[in-house]
Order: C-alpha cells, then sequence, then structure tokens
C-alpha cells in the first residue's frame, strides 16, 4: 500500500479556539478555563492523549484478531504529566511537552497472560501514534502573510 496523507485544514475561532476540518469531521480545540479558554471541547494535549487511546484501540483489536482471540471489551486509560510554564511563557527551563505518558490496556478476553504479553508487545510497535509520540517525525512549520487587496 503506498503513503497515506491526513490533513486538517481551519481556523482561529478566539486566542484559545481553533476549528478544524479534516474529512467530514469539525474538530474543535479549546482550553479549560484556568488557560483561559472557554472549555467548549478538548485541549491540544487531551486530543494526543485520545488520538493514542484511539490508535491503540484500533490497532489492539486487529492484532487480537491476527492471534485468533476476541476482545469483548478494551478499557483504556491514558494520561500525560507536563508543566505548563515553558508554552504560558514563564520558564524556559522544562520542555513544552509531556514529560511521560501512560496508557493501560485492560482487555476483557479469554485470553492467557501469555498471548497477552504477545499481543502487547505488536500493538506497541504498530501503534502510528505511539511511533509519533515516541520518535522524532521531521516537522516542517511555516508563516504565510495574508495580505488585503483593495
Amino acid at each position: 500500500m503506498s503513503d497515506l496523507k491526513f490533513s486538517v485544514q481551519g481556523e482561529s475561532s478566539s486566542a484559545t479556539q481553533f476549528i478544524g476540518k479534516t474529512r467530514q469531521f469539525t474538530l474543535v480545540v479549546d482550553e479549560p478555563q484556568s488557560l483561559r479558554g472557554t472549555d467548549e471541547d478538548a485541549n491540544p494535549v487531551e486530543y494526543i492523549l485520545a488520538g493514542f487511546a484511539g490508535c491503540t484501540n484500533v490497532i489492539g483489536h486487529v492484532v487480537a484478531k491476527e492471534l485468533g482471540f476476541t476482545i469483548n471489551n478494551l478499557k483504556i486509560e491514558v494520561s500525560g504529566e507536563l508543566n505548563p510554564n515553558r508554552f504560558l511563557g514563564t520558564s524556559n527551563e522544562e520542555r513544552a511537552g509531556f514529560k511521560s505518558i501512560t496508557l493501560s490496556l485492560i482487555p476483557d478476553t479469554d485470553a492467557s497472560i501469555e498471548v497477552l504479553a504477545e499481543w502487547l508487545q505488536i500493538v506497541e510497535e504498530r501503534c502510528p501514534v505511539k511511533d509519533n509520540l515516541q520518535n522524532n517525525t521531521p516537522i516542517k512549520i511555516a508563516v504565510e502573510k495574508e495580505y488585503n487587496t483593495i
């Protein structure tokens, strides 16, 4: 299969809110009131955690099928810790991103612990979001000036 391209386009609706479109979906990214947002939706780092959980869910079910067992239900808990001082501009001492992320998978299945250990190893190896969180991905950021024409 050739490479797939995913994209989001949108614009700022306020200092803390971004409204994006991807395929037929609208994504609202906001901040909690404690960070001067309106708390209308998840914030950017919560979307990262949700993306990690969602990707793990998909890969987990695919791999379970490949290994020949059924997941009746899969609970996923994911959390991350970060210090907001860098993105708030009050300190350059710590990185802006997560210090750590913890993801716990709680499958309802008849699979043995040995099969689940193999399943987990394969899920970790194949999850694109985990790969992006754990490894450097080249990122290009550009700015363009929008000119008003009369």
